[in-house]
This record gives structure tokens, sequence and C-alpha cells, in this order.
């Protein structure tokens, strides 16, 4: 106990000094008003203008998201309320259909047998909203159980790996050749209410949900009865859970029923979200929402424990033992809510799920706006088929395994291609993919389901470069000697292609001659090991156009991709190359549209690295890189910082293909340019951009394209490298010239995306902090400086800035190693959270000078106002009467408006007659002529004051509440409009903890509105020092300064009320003491 008390008063006379520095260098700056600390204020108004004006411009830019609309014909069918059942709130449940044809409601529900699908809308979403998405997903998972399953490819598939997650590979599952029940799609409708702006809302919606999915799993057993009743033969199962897909913060609806606790047992075990926050409101500005986000988290995470005794012994398994959960994330483009946001890490294990970005998701590839992933028709497909592929033949309900259904989603959304990024390019990711088996395994055996001739193979062709090239399907074999083209550093391998798997080309590993000649006897399918199914699929961009065969301008894009390393290439000495054959047309060659090439390469020599400092003058002057012929095939471009803060545009134009036209007969060349005839010849490049948050983004046909990756670096909770690695697979046989600059609007709409809540808390903190200052003035009998001036003085180098800026930064990082968590990449952490920090002093400086405008338009108001009141009082006429006697009228229907303005102009009046202080002389005189008066005596801190002097203090201070207290409104208007809009519907009032905080900022203000009378000033002291006002604002700034380092600006509602209680607590201990000194004389004087 001794060397804790030790230990604080250490810290608290290394902070009192650290402090009372800072003091004196603000004390100079005070005393010194000059040019340079408007300079201060003038540049970071400057750069915040700038940063929004660039951020509003790339926000506004229209985004091509390349989705297609879903068409249907849609019919709802409301569900009716049961007899004895109270559903809460007032909203709605309905039944999908899809058709044209009118239908009966009430047979339809009676012969309900399918699986059930509830969709629950997100912020603002009603009936109406809702059905975009139920049409579209309903309208098509109708099409796909007609159709069938996808056909089947042979690119390689994705799989969960052991320690990542579920040991999925001992699952054995073919996939089904038809689909054994149709989904049968419900929606809620939750009438438009903002959910995202209010924790009671949300919970409310909540608590419909689990009674909507209640009502729906009893409907199905009532229609199942009616059948029974009926005579009719029961075609399924009654399902006993119900599949959840929400949208946004329907999502985290979705996952808040699963943990509540009148929830029925096993009644929701998948649940599917679609741009939806996780981790925290996007939002993150009341405290009811992040209280609730938190206690739906909390009860996530012990829902996975396992249950024990108190002595240890095991009792249950996890209650969410059962529940997968699939967060699919829009990307970059998806501007409301983040892929941070939307990660599933510390919540759910990666054994009952996972997120995945929309950009690497299979068959979707494309990154989509908030709204958009409710009709994106590619990825409503991809979602179609993933549900209907849950649902097993044997029961026709979803399969009751959670591995099984694990299983099924892992292969229907994730692409291999993400989790083999690692294997293609050097950075360090978590999934790892293992390109082949050992020999003698299993895998080899052939896995191509279509056999081919030997004979169709016209003759085998031996190639002797490390570069081999197929420009068409001519039914040719191509063996590469691995020995020999895999020399001088060159042991890795890598193929691109257009041609489908198995049935357009095929690649074998084959043993060395002697192992060969000794295993003659055995049929080939053992010699040989097959590596086809390896290549993993990669989007294609669109296809060039042709009339005719042979008419095409360029190559078709690639779609395939197959990387060996020498670890699989061990123990083999030949790889070979099969294309299968393909017929002439009509006599003529086939076109040449397919393509395929391989390389052996050396990693190290397709690597270049960008510096930060290029990367930020290259916003200025473009950075040119320039790939000769013959490069690798594989190009890594390592970017010094995150490119989810820098993004950069990428422009490749072709510099030459070592085709000269000069040399080509007149008649022959044609209109052809060396670009076209590159572009005939080189396949468009590719590029591939990995984050460790947001997953694989694809970039096909990349020639000019802004590269942006949906990751959140430079924050407090980063954990992830800062670089960005861009791998570009371009053709070898023609060279580029790369061009590499920065979108200063592509940076500014992510800067303000991504730390938009941490500039919110650190608003509140430069707040306190010139309350600080204020106070600190005041209590050295000086002067209370402007608000204005006390912002300039925090941005005073060293002193001020570093105790206020860079000192809470370091106290954080002691705090992560405190809490043994991983620290951030120090350099962006400390220059971003300071950007941010300038551009909070830059906000706040705005704040104030408008509501000095503000008020010096009410002053005008007010003296024009009355000056003409008084001119009409004077005139007679009947006229102006009227016009006196309306005025009249219209004050008194608007008296609180009209004692706020005049309030507000009086205090400027007073404000605005400021003098400089006179000499003693005229001073004395003043004081004696107080004293002869019959005024009251002024106190003692305001007494060598003049009565300006003092008012002018008295409206600084004031100022600075009023600026506090109005960030704390703004804070509160998204959750005043949603309730709003809740007015006369009967619903319940918000939370008791905003009311309480709400209350306890008011009672900061009410109690310490005058500085001379502030009742901070009597808090008791704390290890024999005595904590004054100033103190106690700065740790409340410093408070607000973390929340925001947090992203949770919400918490500085909690610093601000401790201070209203606290001032609440210090006034009834005051009265209470005057009450007893009271008593006590009065017994005295009796006696």
């Amino acid at each position: 106990m001794d060397m804790a008390v030790w230990f604080l008063e250490g810290i608290w006379h290394a902070f009192k000094k650290i402090y009372k520095i800072a003091m004196r260098g603000a004390r100079y700056t005070m005393t010194n008003q000059g040019v340079r600390p408007r300079l201060r204020i003038v540049g970071v108004v400057i750069l915040a203008a700038w940063i929004g004006l660039a951020a509003l411009f790339g926000l506004l830019k229209p985004i091509k998201n390349g989705c297609t609309m879903t068409y249907m014909y849609p019919t709802y069918i409301p569900i009716s309320v049961t007899d004895g059942a109270t559903p809460p709130g007032r909203y709605g449940l309905y039944l999908y259909h899809e058709g044209w044809r009118k239908i009966d409601f009430k047979e339809h529900l009676d012969r309900l047998c399918g699986v059930p699908v509830l969709f629950i809308p997100g912020n603002a979403g009603s009936y109406k909203q809702a059905r975009i998405t139920v049409r579209s997903a309903a309208a098509e998972s109708d099409r796909a159980y007609q159709g069938g399953p996808f056909e089947r490819t042979f690119y390689q598939e994705a799989s969960l790996f052991r320690g990542e997650g579920a040991d999925t590979e001992s699952v054995e599952y073919d996939m089904p050749s038809q689909y054994s029940n149709r989904l049968d799609w419900f929606a809620v409708d939750l009438e438009g209410e903002h959910s995202a702006m209010d924790g009671r809302i949300l919970e409310e919606h909540t608590e419909y949900v689990v009674y909507a999915i209640h009502r729906i799993l009893d409907q199905y057993k009532e229609s199942h009865e009616t059948r029974e009743r009926e005579g009719a033969a029961a075609s399924s199962n009654i399902p006993h859970n119900v599949i959840l897909v929400g949208h946004s913060m329907g999502g985290f609806v979705a996952r808040a029923a699963a943990v509540h606790p009148r929830l029925r047992k096993s009644a929701v075990q998948t649940i599917l979200t679609l741009s939806s926050p996780h981790q925290s409101p996007p939002l993150a500005l009341q405290p009811s929402l992040g209280h609730y986000f938190a206690k739906v988290n909390r009860e996530w995470r012990k829902g996975y424990e396992v249950q024990t005794s108190p002595g240890g012994s095991h009792v249950s398994e996890p209650l969410l033992c059962g529940v997968v959960v699939v967060s699919i994330a829009g990307g970059y483009n998806d501007y409301q809510v983040r892929s941070k946001l939307e990660s599933l890490d510390g919540i759910v294990p990666s054994s009952h799920g996972f997120m995945i970005s929309s950009t690497s998701m299979k068959d979707v590839w494309l990154s989509m706006e908030h709204q958009a992933i409710l009709w994106c028709n590619q990825l409503v497909v991809q979602v179609s088929h993933t549900l209907l592929s849950l649902v097993d033949s044997k029961t026709s309900q979803p399969f009751s395994d959670t591995q099984m259904r694990l299983w099924v989603l892992t292969r229907m959304l994730q692409s291999a291609l993400s989790q083999s990024f690692n294997g293609i390019t050097p950075m360090k990711v978590s999934h790892e993919l293992p390109m082949l088996a050992s020999k003698g395994s299993e895998s080899q055996t052939s896995t191509c389901g279509l056999d081919w001739r030997e004979d169709a193979l016209d003759r085998d062709l031996y190639i002797q470069t490390s570069t081999v090239t197929i420009l068409a399907m001519d039914g040719r074999r191509r063996w590469l000697d691995i020995e020999s083209l895999g020399s001088n550093g060159k042991n890795h391998f890598i193929f691109v292609t257009n041609l489908a798997p198995c049935s357009g080309v095929r690649l074998h590993l084959w043993p060395e001659k002697e192992k060969e000649k000794e295993n003659s006897n055995l049929p080939v399918c053992e010699r040989v090991l097959e590596v086809t199914s390896k290549m993993v699929l990669i989007p294609a961009g669109p296809a060039p156009k042709q009339s005719e065969p042979g008419s095409q301008t360029e190559q078709a894009p690639p779609s395939a991709v197959l990387k060996l390393g020498p670890e699989d290439m061990q123990g083999f000495r030949f790889l070979t190359i099969s294309v299968a054959p393909r017929e002439a047309v009509s006599g003529k060659p086939p076109a040449a549209v397919s393509m395929a090439v391989g390389q052996f390469f050396n990693p190290e020599e397709g690597a270049m690295e960008v510096s930060s400092s290029s990367m930020l003058l290259s916003a200025y002057w473009t950075k040119e890189l320039f790939l000769k012929e013959d490069h690798p095939l594989a190009y890594n471009l390592s970017f010094a910082i995150s490119l989810g803060l820098l993004p950069i545009t990428l422009s490749l134009k072709t510099a030459g293909c070592g085709i000269k036209t000069s040399g080509l007969p007149d008649g022959e060349t044609g209109d052809l340019d060396k670009d076209n005839l590159c572009k005939l010849r080189c396949f468009p490049p590719v590029a591939l951009a990995w984050d460790s948050t947001s997953g694989l983004h694809v970039f096909p046909n990349l020639y000019s394209e802004t590269i942006v990756i949906d990751s959140s670096p430079a924050l407090w909770s980063s954990q992830s490298s800062e670089k960005s690695t861009v791998m570009l697979l371009v053709d070898p046989h023609c060279s580029y010239t790369a061009n590499v600059h920065v979108s200063a609007p592509a940076v500014s709409s992510r800067f303000v995306l991504l730390y938009g809540p941490q500039i919110v808390g650190f608003s509140f903190a430069i707040t306190l902090f010139t309350l600080m200052r204020q106070a600190h003035q005041w209590d050295n009998k000086q002067a209370v400086p402007p608000l204005l001036s006390a912002v300039e003085s925090n941005l005073e180098l060293p002193s001020p800035f570093l105790l206020l800026a860079a000192f809470p930064l370091l106290s954080s990082l002691f705090f992560s190693f405190l809490m043994a968590q991983p620290f951030p990449p120090l350099a962006s952490f400390t220059v971003v959270s300071l950007i941010c920090y300038l551009l909070a002093n830059a906000f706040i400086s705005v704040l104030i000078i408008v509501s000095k405008f503000v008020f010096q338009a009410s002053a005008l108001v007010h003296t024009t106002v009355k000056s003409k009141c008084q001119a009409l009082e004077r005139s007679s006429t009947l006229a102006s009467s009227l016009v006196c006697l309306k005025a009249i009228r219209i004050l008194k229907l608007n008296t609180t408006v009209v004692m706020t303005l005049v309030a507000v102009t009086l205090v400027i009046m007073m404000a605005s007659r400021r003098k400089e202080p006179v000499d003693q002389k005229t001073e004395a005189e003043r004081k004696t002529r107080n004293t002869s008066g019959k005024q009251e005596p002024l106190s003692a801190d305001t007494s060598e004051k003049s009565f300006v002097e003092t008012q002018a203090d008295i409206f600084n201070h004031r100022h600075g509440l009023l600026i506090l207290h109005l960030l704390a409104a703004m804070m509160f208007v998204p959750s005043l409009a949603a309730w709003f809009q809740r007015i006369g519907t009967g619903q319940s009032f918000p939370w008791f903890a905003d009311s309480a905080l709400c209350v306890g900022v008011i009672f900061h203000g009410v109690m310490n509105s005058r500085p001379e009378s502030s009742i901070l000033r009597s808090f008791p002291s704390v290890l024999g020092h005595q904590l004054r006002p100033h103190h106690i604002y700065l740790l409340a700034g410093y408070y607000c300064f973390f929340s925001g380092l947090e992203l949770a600006p919400y918490k500085v509602f909690y610093a601000i009320a401790a201070l209203g209680y606290i001032s609440l607590s210090l006034k009834i201990s005051q009265v209470n003491n005057n009450d007893l000194r009271f008593r006590t004389k009065s017994r005295i004087h009796r006696r």
C-alpha cells in the first residue's frame, strides 16, 4: 500500500512539474499575442478546409460498382398475430411469394413447407425498403431452386485449415446436383425507425425479431397440423430453426436476437449479415448504442465458452456452439460501414464464422455501396445458391452439424485465390494454401472428370526458354525441364491462363527418367502427379468482341493462375502443359483468343518497394516505374504506407512488345500502331491487392485504376503491418511504363471516413483544454482569455502542444504495454493522431468564430428592433400602434426564443464594451465611489478588476461552457431525430443511462457558470494535494482524448457527466456544512 501511494505521489509530482512548464509557456503566449498565434489558427483552418473540400469531392464522385439489377414478380403475405400473443412494438411480419398470379393467402400458408429465412432490415428499414432485398434474394433463390446448382468446375476450392478454424478437410460431402428444398423468405417491417441512432430502438427491434422467429416456427407447425387434418402427406420435416439474414444494423439485431434470454433453444443456428457493424456502431455518438453493442458482444464471447461448475468440472457445451455467423462486407465503396467494424475478430471464433469482403467473394469480385449490396445481382445469386446448399437432402432442412454448414459456406463464398495469396506474394498472412500433397499420397490420382485420348495430342514440344506462351488451342503438349529451366534462382513457376482446367488445359509433374523406367509397368496416373485442380480462379474482365473468328483486336483476359514453389516440384524432373485440340472453323485456323503464359522466375527479381516519401511526393509529381521485357510474370509492388490510408492511381501503358511494324509489308500493317499490336500479343494486366482485414481486392484489365483497400491503419487498435503489397500479373513479352500517384480526393475521403470518430473525441478534449486554460488564468488572478486565444495558446510549441497532444499518445502506448496488447505502428499512428488533433482544433476554432458571428448578429438585431420600437412608441399614429401590438403578440408566442436572444445579446453587449485597463488613479476613484455607494462588495477574486473586465471574464468562461454543451447537444441530435419520429406511437422512453448522462452535463453547466463561484474549487484534497478546476478539466480532457483514440466518442459523456455529478455532490456537501454551521451558531446564541 505504501509503495502504491509512493508511486502515485511520484506520478503526481512529475505531472505537476510538466504542467507548470506548459503553463509558463502558455502564460508567455497569452501575454504576447501577436501575428504568429493567429497564423497557427489560420493554418489549421486552411488545412481542415482543404481536407474537407477534397473529401466532399471524393465522396460525391459517382461510383461504378458493376452490379446488375434483379427482376422479380413479388407478392407479400402478412403473417397474423396468434391468439394470446403480444408482439412488442407496432411492427409487422410478411412472407414473400414469387409469381405474378394471384394466390389465396390462407391456402399458401397451409402449404408452407420450405426452409424459413428471415430478413431483418437496417437503419430506417421499413417494409417498403426491406422488400428490395427480399424480392431480389427470394426471386433468385426461387430461380436457383428450379435451375439447380452451379456447373461444377475443377478450380481449387477454398477451405479452412487446422489451427485457423474447424477441420473441414475431414468433412465428407459432395455438392448436390439438385437442391432438396426451396427457401421461404420472411421479412419484418420495422416502420423505418432509425436503429443506428438510439440503443433503445435497437433493443426493441431485437425483441420483435425474437417474437418473429417464434411466430415463424409456430406457423410451420400450424401448417403441418392443417395438412395432417386434411389428410395430406407431410412433404418435409417441421423446421426447428430459422436462418437470419440482416442488412446493416439488422445484422447486429440478428446477433442480438441469438443471445436474447427469451429465444427458444436452437431457434437460430445460421446468421448471414450484409454490411453490418459488429465491433461498434458506425455512428458511436450515443452512450446507449455503445453500451448495447458492448453488452451483446460480451454475451457472444461468453456464449462460446465451455460451461463449467465452480469446481472446474465440465457442465455443458457452449451456448452458441451450434451457431455459425458469416459477415459479408461491401468493401472500400461502402462509406457508411467500414470493413473493420464488420469484422468478427474477438466476437466469433474462426471455428464458427468468418468475414469476407464482396471484393474477394467468389463469382462477385465487386465493391459496392451500402445500399447497392441489397440488390446487386451477382451477390444475391451467390447468396441464394449458398443458402440452398445448406439444405440436407435427408431432412430437407439445414444441416444440424456446425462443421458441415461452415464447410458449405466456405466453399460457396470464399475463393481459393485469397487463401493462396501468401503463396504468390511475400506477404505473411494467416491463411496458407498447401499447393501440393507429398508424392505417393491420395491426391496423386487424376482429379479431372474428362478423359483425353492419348492420340488427341498432335505432337510434343520441348521448351528451351524459361517463358512459355500458348496462343491457341493447338492440341499439343509442352515439356519443360525443371532442372535446367529452374536454375539460377528461378525455382518458382507461375502459370496464367484463360483456358478452363481439365477441359482446356492440364498440367502434370513427371518424375525423373530413372524412376520412370523403374516404374514403367505402372499406369500413368500412378507415375505422374496432376496439378490441374490446383489452379485458382481469378475474375476476368470483359473479353474483347469480334465479329468473326480471327478478328479480335486484343488478347482475352486471364481467368486462372497456378503457382508452384520449389517444395512443390521437389522429386520431379518435368512439367508438362497439355492443351486440348480444337477443330478449325470452315477450314480456317481457330481464333487466337485462347491464351496461356507460364514462367520459371525468381521472386526477388520481381519485387520493388515504393517508399513513404515517394508516395507522398507522388501527389504532386507522378512516380514512374519501367518494367522491361522478359520481366517476371508476377511483379510485386510493396508500398510503405497502407493503401487504405493513401490510395494510389496506378496506370500501365504498353511501351513495347518486340513487334516491329517497319519490317511488315505496307499492305499488312494497316492502321495498327504499337499499342494495338501489343494488346493483340499480350494479355491485359491484373492487379491483386491484399488486406488482412477486408481480404483480397482484384482489379482485372488494369490499364488505369485507383487502387484502394478497405483497411484501417494507424489506429490505436491496429495490429497489422502498415505496408501494402500489390501483385501485378503482367505479360513478360511486353514492357510497361507504370505511373503511380496519390489521389488527393481519395486520400481525403478515406481519412474523414476512418478517423471521423477520432476527430469528434479530440474536439471535446480541446474544449476541455480551453476551459482548463481559462480556469488556470482565473486562479492566477489574471484575465480569463477568450476561447479562441485559449485554443491558440494550446497550439504553442513546444510545451503546451507536447503536454496536450504528445503526452496522451505516449500514455496510450504505455497503456498498451501494461495491457499486453500489440503496439500500433508508431510513425503512422503518431502522425495521423496529430493531424486529427489539428483538424479538431480547426473545427473548434470555426465553431467559436461562427458562434461569435451569431452573437454579433443577435446583438445587431436586438439594437435595431429596440430602436425601431422606441421610435414607434414616440409616434402616436394608429399604424405604429398596430405594428407594436403585432410585435408584442409575436413576442408573447415565442417567449423562449426571445429570452434566449435577449440573454445572448446582453452578454455580447457586455463583452463588446470591454475597454483597456484604466490608470491607477481612475481605478482608485472608481473604487471609492463604489465603496460609498449602496452596491454589494466584490469578491476577493474580482476586487482588483473593473466591472467590465469581470463581466468579460464571465462571458469568456460561459462561452467555453456553451461550446462544450453545444458539442454534447450535437452528439444527441441523431438520437433526438429518431425519437421525434416515434412521438405519438406509445413507445417507451430512451434509456435511463442516456438521460442520466444528459442531466450530469446540465449540472456541470449550471453549477460552474461563473468562474469565481465554480463549485469545483471546493474539491477535496487527494493524497495531500489540492485539485484545482484546471487540474480536473485537464484530466477530463485526457479521458476524452483516449475516447477519440478508441473510436468511441460517446464515452466523452462519461467525463462531462462525472464533472456534473461531482459538482452536485460538492454543492450538497457545501449546503449541508453551511446548514450545520448555522444551526451550531444558533444553539450557541440561544445559550
